[in-house]
């Protein structure tokens, strides 16, 4: 159910040409937006319950966005344009210490469905080489957008009367088609 509003609100996102370091922070600051819109306490780069590999295995990880909930279990959320193993795994050892996992996979690929109980949030884009060979990623929103606008006048139709001959339908006999 999270996993489904907060695609429902990045869905509202629009935006063009953009880096893949663009997206990302825009994804993730429109996350935030959403978990303080629900009345949450929200916590950018918080500190996960993974440490980090040799040589800085004293240190924790980071997850993109905490959020601490009255109503349930604290959420993490990563955001991702690539399919990293490393964050599954985190996003695994999250969900272990009772928070709810949440993957924001953008890209313009088929996203892999992650293990259980990490909850996948697609959010497609379509990418191509910008002008200066880079790749670029655009998203047109799909939220709340008012309805096109229609002109004044409609289209002139003109009615034909057509000589079909007999109805073939009538049979004379009520119930009953052809005779």
């Amino acid at each position: 159910m999270l996993g489904m509003d907060l695609e429902a609100y990045l869905q509202r996102l629009s935006f063009a040409d953009r880096g893949a370091d663009e997206v990302t922070q825009l994804l993730i600051e429109a996350t935030v937006e959403w978990a303080k819109s629900q009345g949450w306490r929200v916590y950018r780069r918080a500190a996960s319950v993974v440490r980090l590999p040799p040589p800085y295995e004293q240190q924790f990880s980071v997850v993109d966005v905490g959020i601490a909930r009255r109503d349930g279990p604290p959420l993490v959320v990563e955001v991702d344009h690539a399919d990293r193993r490393r964050t599954l795994d985190k996003l695994v050892a999250e969900a272990a210490a009772g928070r709810e996992a949440l993957w924001v996979r953008w890209g313009s690929g088929r996203f892999t469905t992650p293990p259980e109980p990490i909850r996948l949030v697609p959010f497609p884009v379509i990418s191509r080489r910008g002008p200066s060979g880079k790749q670029v990623h655009s998203h047109t929103g799909g939220g709340d957008r008012p309805a096109p606008e229609h002109s004044a006048s409609a289209p002139a139709f003109e009615v034909v009367a057509m000589d079909a001959g007999p109805d073939p339908d009538q049979s004379g006999q009520p119930g009953q088609f052809g005779g």
